[in-house]
């Protein structure tokens, strides 16, 4: 949905992001600045910093850094509109609605309906599971150890063995038979109206906003199927769901834990490992990983430690890696799953094994080993053969180094023959199969000892890496430093003017935004130099036109932050702030010369650089 610029910016003013981060951080006031543990990393020492001048929050430790909204957005994982109303709620502002077509209108009332219809479903299940009927769902919760507060907290229930009493009393509700329908609730045939859920304890599946989207109903005695899931609706898609989303998404974690089950969930976030999630009886989707992406980098899978668990594991490696996620597997054995482990061994054991977790990539060779019979000689070589195939998936040089070394040492093959045994395969396999490897995404095969980024520059494991671009030749180390210094030039000056406005005055007739020749710098330095001459520089507000572009969101909050040392009151930092005066207009003159367009401009920018030899700028 898209806002008004002015609409944004009123919203953000009439937000303070001290009162906001102060309802979620511990902050104290140091200076003109207040600080705090960082929320969005674990940190002992408080490195998080909220600036009431600038109305902007800054992590000197990990980076994070925004203003009123993005705080939100980051902390909460709310979308750009929701936290945009959530503030806009706060200070009593009315969004403007937008126009929707009569078709539009008609299925947000069909999806706000359904919504109706699934909370009052789960508020009656949940009130039957304390009825004397309801017993048999009671006792089976209690007796797997769940508490009354997890109960209510995951907001569970039960359906009576009546096949019909849920219709019957949302038919007294006023829902006619076809808006029930859509429910996926209820069976509505020639043949008869009857409950889709009966003797039943009931899961409550909600969607990230804490709204029940759909059920998942656990049997009680004999039946089939043991799990029984709501049916894909207008709310409810099992396959871009997880569940626990709801409760995970707030964990402090850096890490989600990945189960296969509702009772896995249950179980752990008892146990106080709230970044639990499972999904909803189904294998695990793209869709699922994705939706991941948006609040983690890194899982640790939990699957059962059974045939059909490890199956699902490797299933969902390959998945998790597509969209840059990180991942580890548990090993829980002797026992099946988490809530069995838990049971047994505590929640201080279950944390340890967490930070045992395996490697991804060499548990997938720990599975692939047990199809081989090592005391074979045959079957052992066909074992390294397959390892070194696999060591192939990783274009990276280097990283391909680490996981030989790493192979190596796990299953005991001196790394020397590994690693030539890596480089033999890549060349009998030949083009053919480099190619193939190359077009399902895996880099260029065809020297084994380059170093190739995966495509988008996405390495195994989820850390970024530079790709070369476009297989351009690189820039020599003198060309690279020049363009790096002046760069670092336009950074440090922006930095200065937005600490202290005072020195425009310094630099009016020497430096304009045109002179800041890095793209985004000019985008920022014409933003800051506009709001000094209107007497309204509002960094915060500046960062409102970044927030749909991450990566340059993340520099410019960092250039609104950067740390100055010291001020500009020593004659040493007198002395650099002339300095980098000059060199932002010795590099915008540079450029200016390559690109005249005749003979009488050319003259008027070697005037214009002679005279910087003489610049002097005065800070007294």
């Amino acid at each position: 949905m898209f806002y008004p610029d002015d609409v944004v910016e009123e919203v953000r003013s009439r937000n303070d992001i001290v009162d906001i981060v102060s309802g979620y951080v511990k902050l104290q006031k140091k200076g003109s600045s207040y600080f705090g543990l960082c929320p969005f990393h674990h940190e002992k020492s408080p490195s998080f910093s909220v600036s009431p001048n600038k109305q902007m929050y800054y992590c000197f430790g990990c980076g994070a850094g925004g203003n009123v909204i993005t705080f939100l957005m980051e902390y909460e994982n709310y979308t750009f509109p929701e936290a945009l109303k959530v503030l806009a709620d706060r200070a009593g502002i009315e969004l403007p609605k937008q126009e929707m077509s009569k078709e539009a209108r008609a299925q947000a009332d069909l999806k706000m309906t359904l919504l109706e219809i699934n909370k009052l479903a789960a508020n009656y299940f949940h009130y039957q599971l304390r009825q004397p009927h309801g017993r048999i769902g009671y006792e089976y919760l209690t007796k797997r150890a769940l508490s009354d507060d997890t109960i209510r907290h995951f907001g569970l229930g039960y359906s009576n063995k009546t096949s019909d009493d849920l219709y019957r009393y949302l038919k007294g509700k006023g829902y006619n038979d076809n808006i029930l329908k859509e429910s996926g609730l209820f069976t509505i045939s020639e043949r008869g109206t009857w409950d889709k859920f009966w003797n039943r304890v009931m899961f409550p599946i909600m969607d990230t906003n804490n709204r029940v989207i759909g059920f998942g109903g656990r049997v009680m005695g004999e039946g089939e199927p043991k799990y029984l899931n709501s049916p894909e609706t207008k709310l409810f898609d099992k396959s871009r769901n997880l569940y626990g989303l709801n409760f995970a998404r707030s964990s402090r974690e850096k890490y989600f834990l990945i189960c296969e089950g509702y009772m896995d969930v249950i179980a752990m976030h008892q146990a106080g490992f709230t970044n639990a999630v499972a999904s909803l009886g189904t294998a695990f989707t793209t869709q699922h990983a994705s939706l991941l992406k948006r609040y983690t980098s890194q899982v640790v899978l939990t699957y059962d430690s059974d045939d059909a668990g490890v199956k699902a594991a490797l299933r969902a490696i390959p998945i998790l890696k597509e969209v840059g996620i990180s991942c580890k597997v548990l090993n829980m054995k002797p026992y099946k799953d988490p809530d069995e482990f838990i049971k047994n061994l505590g929640a201080d054991a279950f944390r340890k094994r967490i930070g045992e977790a395996k490697n991804s990539f060499l548990f997938e060779i720990d599975v692939l080993k047990r199809g081989y019979d090592l005391e074979d000689p045959e079957q052992k070589t066909g074992f390294y053969t397959e390892v070194a195939k696999k060591l192939l998936e990783f274009s990276d040089a280097l990283e391909r180094d680490n996981y030989i070394q790493a192979v190596s040492r796990e299953q005991f093959i001196n790394y020397q023959d590994l690693k030539q045994l890596v480089n033999r395969t890549a060349a009998r396999l030949g083009p053919a199969w480099a190619e193939s490897r190359k077009r399902a995404g895996y880099g260029d095969y065809a020297d084994p000892e380059r170093q190739i980024p995966r495509p988008g520059g996405m390495e195994s494991g989820g850390t970024r890496i530079g790709p070369a671009e476009g297989g351009a030749r690189r820039a020599g180390p003198g060309k690279r430093e020049k363009e790096d210094g002046a760069k670092q030039s336009q950074r440090l000056l922006l930095t200065w003017l937005i600490e202290d406005p005072r020195l425009f005055d310094k630099i009016r007739g020497i430096i304009t935004p045109d002179d800041f020749k890095e793209e985004l710098y000019h985008k920022v330095a014409q933003m800051v130099f506009d709001g000094h001459e209107a007497g309204s520089l509002s960094p915060a507000g500046i960062l409102n036109h970044f927030i749909n572009d991450e990566a340059q969101y993340k520099e410019v909050a960092a250039l609104f932050n950067a740390s100055l040392k010291d001020s500009l009151g020593s004659e040493e930092q007198k002395k650099a702030f002339s300095e980098t005066v000059i060199k932002v207009r010795r590099n915008s003159l540079d450029e200016a010369s390559r690109t005249a367009a005749d003979i009488g401009q050319l003259q008027e920018i070697i005037k214009a650089q002679s005279a910087l030899k003489t610049l002097h700028i005065s800070l007294d």
